[in-house]
């Protein structure tokens, strides 16, 4: 009987210990390889909502309002549009009823302000029709294209990119997003920049060259379009400077209005 017991017990360890092994072999392979280190997920706040709005990429067309891309040396009446990207992570986010600082950024001496409605999409996909286009419009911002002005045209008139120009640190400046449910979307509506209190830019949605929804449908012939895009739609015409201790307030007709200083 003792030998029988003996037996018995080393065969259950044994079983026991190739189980645990298994086990943790098992787990092993489910953990999978880790990232080395965390990187942050940029958000957007949603009016009204607990939960935020996670950015997938930035989109910006240039040049969508006719005086605007005259006074940029191009013709609207037969440029096709145009579109460039900013880093995700270049979003400053102000909240309502605030004036947030607005660091002047480095290499430049010729910082230019632009405003714009911007649309941030729930939902995308490949060649998306025009008349399907704003299905997939979650909400709407107010925003603004800040642009190192002398870098951009020195890069531009090298023949090479100017993402330096466009693409930097806060560069993509935006109020929060307001559910389309609230507002509706939009297709019209005055669109004004001051800056101390002075009028620079002052026009309306309907100038737009390509509507947001001509945007979607020309992006996504381009890119396949993904919920947590968003399309800055353009800026009026009367871009211009600023220095540190201007302060801005940019105004949409349907919106709050959104205010940085320069600092």
């Amino acid at each position: 009987m003792d030998t029988v017991d003996r037996r018995a017990v080393l065969a259950t360890g044994a079983l026991a210990l190739a189980g645990a092994a298994t086990h943790s072999a098992s787990a092993e392979a489910q953990v999978g390889p880790k990232v080395i280190f965390p990187v942050g997920i940029t958000t957007i706040p949603i009016v009204g909502e607990s939960d935020v709005f996670p950015v997938r990429r930035i989109y910006c067309i240039g040049r969508n309002y006719a005086a605007h891309s005259r006074e940029m040396g191009s013709d609207p009446n037969r440029e096709p549009p145009f579109f460039f990207q900013k880093p995700t992570d270049a979003i400053q986010n102000v909240p309502i009823g605030t004036v947030a600082d607005h660091p002047y950024p480095s290499l430049t001496k010729n910082y230019h302000y632009e405003v714009e409605l911007v649309a941030a999409l729930k939902s995308g996909g490949i060649n998306i029709p025009t008349e399907a286009a704003l299905e997939h419009v979650h909400g709407y911002a107010l925003g603004l294209d800040m642009t190192r002005r002398d870098l951009q045209r020195a890069m531009g008139d090298e023949k090479k990119p100017w993402e330096i120009g466009k693409s930097f640190d806060r560069s993509a400046v935006l109020g929060p997003i307001h559910p389309v449910a609230k507002t509706g979307h939009f297709t019209k509506g005055a669109i004004s920049l001051a800056v101390n209190d002075t009028i620079k830019q002052n026009s309306n949605l309907q100038n737009m060259i390509w509507s947001v929804a001509e945007q979607i449908s020309k992006l996504s012939e381009a890119f396949e379009l993904k919920a947590g895009d968003i399309i800055y739609s353009g800026t009026p015409e009367n871009v211009g400077p600023v220095v540190k201790g201007d302060v801005l307030l940019c105004k949409l007709e349907g919106l709050p209005d959104m205010s940085i200083r320069i600092v």
